[in-house]
């Protein structure tokens, strides 16, 4: 799998639709346990290079319940999103994932992890790329058990979701327990 990261931190197919140029950020280990496909890196996770490490990254480890360490830790979590690259902005957040990222190289991953990882589909591109439904994001969330043991489908952790958060507080008292039992069992 390595050289296949290196081939992939070299990408710039979608380089020219990129307003800060290609950065694909992309971390996983053929042990990988769980991966971490949501849509696409930010503005932060592009100026350092790294995913995560922002207060989206902070909220997620909070729900997984692991630390820096583990999480960063390509045999324990893959991070594995849609688009590699930060897509730009718009009126409302970031861009959607450029099309031709995913296609182009999530099998070529996902075919050598050794291992049956947990996929943990963060976010509405994430969960309608590897699900194929039609479902809102609240609907397949509400239903989150109907995905397990493959799929866990989570909201993104993104500080500016407070909304859906405000309206769904059934969430964190609901689905949290039981995608933290998830992960320990993963980690093991």
């Amino acid at each position: 799998m390595k050289g296949l990261l290196t081939e992939i931190r070299k990408c710039s197919v979608c380089k020219p639709f990129l307003p800060l140029g290609a950065n694909p950020i992309i971390s996983a280990s053929p042990q990988s346990k769980i991966v971490l496909a949501s849509q696409a890196p930010g503005k932060i996770a592009h100026r350092k290079s790294i995913a995560w490490d922002d207060p989206s990254g902070k909220r997620l480890r909070e729900w997984l319940d692991v630390d820096e360490k583990t999480f960063y830790n390509p045999d324990n979590f893959a991070i594995l999103p849609l688009g590699f690259c930060f897509p730009g902005k718009s009126k409302t957040g970031d861009l959607p994932p450029r099309p031709e990222c995913a296609p182009l190289w999530h099998k070529k991953i996902t075919d050598r992890f050794k291992n049956d990882p947990l996929y943990i589909l963060i976010g509405n591109h994430s969960q309608t790329y590897y699900l194929r439904d039609k479902l809102t994001l609240t609907s397949r969330i509400q239903n989150f058990t109907e995905y397990l043991p493959h799929y866990f489908v989570l909201p993104h952790p993104s500080p500016v979701n407070h909304f859906w958060m405000n309206k769904n507080k059934w969430f964190e008292t609901d689905v949290i327990p039981v995608l933290q039992n998830e992960i320990k069992k993963r980690l093991k």
